[in-house]
């Protein structure tokens, strides 16, 4: 794996994690099952990335579509 490569797919993990996460956070189902199993320290510090999960879903798309475009 060389820079390049890194370079071009860092993009698409940072979509994955913000898709993810806000998927997640956004249903109230997984959020029960969150509740449920998650002792409420973790719980609360899980709610908390909430807004890196949105920010991370904008910037990746962005930048994503940007990689895409360049290449």
């Amino acid at each position: 794996m060389d820079v390049q490569y890194l370079d071009f797919i860092f993009p698409f993990i940072v979509l994955f994690y913000g898709f993810v996460m806000t998927v997640v956070l956004h249903s109230a189902t997984m959020m029960k099952i969150a509740e449920d199993r998650f002792p409420d320290y973790w719980l609360k510090r899980f709610r908390s990335h909430q807004t890196l999960g949105l920010i991370c879903l904008v910037v990746g798309a962005f930048w994503s579509l940007q990689n895409i475009w360049a290449n």
